[in-house]
């Protein structure tokens, strides 16, 4: 089932965390002006952390089934050129399907698949992908995820890969 439309989250400065059944830990995203720049899968959030934004109830819907792409939210990407060049084209992999490296590679402009250091770096950059879920890193069959193993294999078996 497709969620609808939604609103886009209002996106108050600060760190917000929520725990999920489905996971066994926390989301815990941090949010700077009107982006969110982390996201992370704690066992326990930071001190700090609220548990009440709409972004973490969108997260909530997905967690129990509801596709959702996320692709509205605006994610700072804190890494520059052709790594972001990879980040932005995992962000383009739709709900229920993945790539290889290689074709991500493919699909990243400037790149060339054929490269063993393009792809070495398309895998750099989904390991250091600050933001995994929104930028669902865990669509990239052979690539490395920065969610936990554990983490990333639900988000894989939610989505049927």
């Amino acid at each position: 089932m497709k969620s609808p439309p939604a609103e886009p989250a209002r996106m108050d400065t600060g760190i917000y965390a929520r725990q999920f059944s489905y996971l066994g830990r926390y989301v815990q995203v941090g949010v700077a002006g009107q982006k969110v720049i982390s996201v992370s899968f704690p066992e326990s959030p930071d001190e700090e952390a609220e548990a009440d934004h709409a972004l973490l109830d969108r997260v909530q819907r997905y967690l129990e089934g509801v596709e959702e792409d996320f692709g509205d939210v605006e994610v700072g990407l804190t890494v520059s050129g052709d790594r972001r060049d990879v980040l932005e084209a995992v962000r383009q992999i739709p709900y229920g399907e993945q790539l290889t490296v290689e074709a991500l590679v493919r699909t990243t402009p400037g790149l060339d698949a054929a490269s063993a250091d393009d792809q070495d770096l398309a895998r750099a950059a989904l390991a250091d992908n600050p933001a995994p879920l929104l930028v669902p890193d865990h669509r990239v069959r052979d690539g490395a995820s920065a969610a936990p193993p554990d983490v990333e294999q639900k988000l894989r078996s939610l989505e049927g890969l």
